[in-house]
């Protein structure tokens, strides 16, 4: 992971990459991650930092998909019920275990909901994270005591997993680097060259942080994992490619934890708009999510508009005794789903399968577009099994059911600010012992301190101010405007680990600002 090495090394070597993988996404590691243990050499390509599109901006849920069941995808929710346990399984120090309470109003929706989730627990087997029961009216304010009571019949409590999207992916890109793969932020893919036949041979690439050098490199097999920019790189194979993103928007906003204090989270199955709504407690806050717009116009940093806002502030109200209002409000972001367009029109986006779509150009292109993080090792296992077919190569097993991502360790305190560490944390605390100045302390609040910052830049690889504070910790994305507040500080201490001067630090924090504006309400 130290990215002027990997930069220079790249630029000398003439030695054909197996597989390149565009786009750092949850699908593009998975699918870099599942290539490099199966035995290719393999390079992975993000044209800015892991993460910084869709898949930092989810729910934080590992989830089998409930509102999928009812729409009867019973082969999706099965899979993601799977891959759920797994991924439980091989990164603990991310993924708890979370008791979700859906209130119900009448002696229907407490028959329809149990029955329902009895179906979902046993979609899981024995990957189940616990049974789902009924409760009292009694039990459910017990455990959501911010609930409205009006009409309030009682409730039913079931489990799921929830986790933190973007330090999966960073665990995720150390792991392909620990197994031997190469994983580079901040280079962009900027044409592909072909063959006397037609196939695609090689790749020209861009460093846009240290003077946009451009080089080619030699490679035998691409794969498109970029989410809703894949129309880019399947334009660029040939100009004439059909679309095949529908672009979803899902917004989220972060509430004080007073909203739902206590362990649990509250599941609204049903708003005014035909989705479900989330009230999760993550990070000492609570996320409040999500909404489902069609959009056309995609972007890396989508903005939420007004009506969704409003939104998921309605549907809230009508269900917690202390209505939030926009200055309650921490921080708003928005994310863009990379749904498989449908063949024929009028689809809502809602309605769109979250399965996962692979495509193999004429040129030996491989695309997969659709699905969610909850499924994204075994997208990747689909892709590397797929490019094997389609480029008549010997077929390999996947070897990644059960392996523990970096980071990865037992008995987590969920109460240490710093649990997402994982096993990492112990090396943050051992530098902290030989370098005392590094105990300063920048966000009492959110517990961040200098050490963090200089961990990311030396084995995370974040590169730009904005890559610590909303991917390597989650202040952005917690509290915009604390953000804002020590964004200095981290520019100062950035600027010495990179040998960077006064201009670059004015330009990230111009920068920055700039960005965090759109996480906060007006």
């Amino acid at each position: 992971m130290k990215r002027e090495a990997i930069i220079a090394a790249l630029r000398k070597d003439t030695q054909p990459w197996d597989i390149v993988i565009i786009g750092g996404g949850a699908t593009g590691l998975g699918a870099a991650l599942e290539a490099v243990t199966r035995g290719y050499r393999t390079l992975l390509l993000e044209q800015v930092d892991f993460a910084k599109s869709t898949s930092s901006k989810s729910t934080k849920l590992v989830h089998g998909g409930v509102r999928y069941l009812a729409q009867g995808d019973v082969s999706l929710v099965r899979e993601a019920s799977v891959e759920r346990g797994l991924l439980a399984h091989n990164a603990p120090h991310l993924v708890r275990n979370l008791t979700f309470v859906i209130p119900t109003f009448s002696l229907w929706e407490n028959l329809k909901y149990t029955i329902g989730l009895k179906m979902y627990d046993w979609l899981a087997g024995r990957l189940s994270l616990g049974k789902s029961v009924h409760i009292s009216k009694a039990k459910t304010l017990e455990r959501l005591s911010t609930l409205k009571q009006d009409g309030l019949a009682g409730g039913v409590l079931y489990h799921d997993g929830q986790f933190d999207d973007s330090r999966l992916a960073v665990n995720l890109a150390q792991t392909i680097a620990d197994k031997g793969g190469t994983v580079l932020n901040y280079v962009r893919v900027t044409g592909l060259q072909k063959d006397g036949k037609g196939n695609i041979s090689g790749i020209t690439v861009k460093d846009t942080l240290d003077g946009g050098a451009e080089w080619s490199l030699p490679v035998k097999a691409v794969i498109n994992a970029t989410g809703v920019f894949a129309d880019d790189v399947l334009e660029m194979d040939n100009p004439e490619a059909p679309k095949s993103i529908a672009a979803s928007q899902g917004v989220h906003l972060v509430l004080d934890r007073d909203f739902l204090p206590g362990h649990d989270a509250l599941m609204i199955p049903a708003t005014s708009d035909g989705r479900v709504l989330f009230i999760v407690p993550w990070h000492n806050k609570v996320v409040v999510g999500t909404t489902d717009t069609p959009v056309k116009n995609i972007s890396l940093e989508p903005h939420a508009l007004e009506e969704e806002i409003q939104f998921i502030l309605r549907t809230a109200q009508q269900y917690l005794a202390h209505a939030p209002q926009r200055s309650d409000v921490r921080s708003v972001w928005a994310g863009l789903r990379p749904l498989a367009a449908p063949k024929a029109e009028g689809h809502k986006t809602k309605e769109i399968s979250r399965s996962h779509k692979i495509m193999v150009a004429a040129s030996g292109l491989v695309t997969i577009i659709g699905g969610k993080w909850t499924t994204y090792r075994r997208m990747a296992e689909d892709v590397i099994h797929q490019l094997e077919l389609a480029l008549h190569w010997k077929q390999t097993s996947s070897v990644t059911h059960h392996m523990k991502v970096h980071g990865a360790t037992d008995n987590v305190n969920w109460e240490d600010p710093w649990y997402f560490y994982g096993s990492d944390a112990l090396h943050i605390h051992q530098m902290v012992a030989t370098q005392p100045d590094l105990q300063e302390v920048l966000s009492e609040a959110y517990h961040i301190i200098k050490a963090q910052v200089v961990w990311a830049v030396r084995e995370e690889m974040a590169r730009n101010i904005e890559d610590f504070l909303a991917r390597r910790t989650r202040l952005l994305f917690l509290d915009a405007r604390e953000a804002l507040r020590i964004a200095p500080a981290v520019a100062a201490i950035m600027a010495a680990e990179l040998n960077k001067g006064e201009d670059w630090v004015n330009s990230q924090l111009s920068s920055f600002s700039a960005e965090a504006k759109g996480y906060l309400l007006s």
